[in-house]
């Protein structure tokens, strides 16, 4: 699938070795993205790119995902304030995944449950997998009271 905003996908020398920024998007016009903070390494979310989105993210320096559980554009931040400042966008070899690092806005908080990261449990290692299986926190408070931050509006996810 390509998009007339960035360069068609035309050899595998073009895409790995060169350098035109062609995205591959997957069958849902999506790009998987990594963010970390910039300063720590630290993972903060996984979320999903469209062409906009990427779009924008280059042409802002703020980041943009489309959220794939409400179907729609959405800037990082806009409604809590804790805007992601792109410091550095990379795209992985074949040109299907992006790495951000960014410094955040506010508290450096970036999942909507309060957590500074999204992945704030770690799942045990060695033992049977099996319902029940417990998570363990690895963050010990949250930064901010999303009820405070988010008000009444409707949970970002869905089950």
């Amino acid at each position: 699938m390509n998009n007339p905003v960035f360069a068609p996908r035309v050899s595998i020398e073009q895409v790995e070795e060169g350098q035109e920024l062609a995205p591959k998007f997957d069958a849902d016009g999506l790009l998987a993205v990594v963010t970390t903070d910039a300063e720590t390494g630290d993972v903060l979310m996984l979320g999903y790119m469209n062409a906009d989105a990427l779009r924008l993210t280059i042409e802002t320096g703020e980041a943009h995902y489309w959220s794939r559980s409400r179907k729609l554009l959405w800037h990082k931040g806009a409604s809590s304030g804790l805007i992601q400042k792109v410091v550095d966008l990379r795209i992985d070899d074949d040109q299907d995944a992006v790495w951000l690092r960014v410094e955040v806005a506010g508290s450096g908080a970036s999942c909507h449950v309060g957590y500074r990261s999204c992945f704030y449990r770690s799942v045990p290692l060695g033992a049977p997998v099996a319902p029940g299986l417990k998570l363990t926190f690895e963050e010990d408070n949250k930064i901010f009271d999303p009820s405070e931050v988010y008000g009444d509006a409707p949970n970002p996810t869905q089950l």
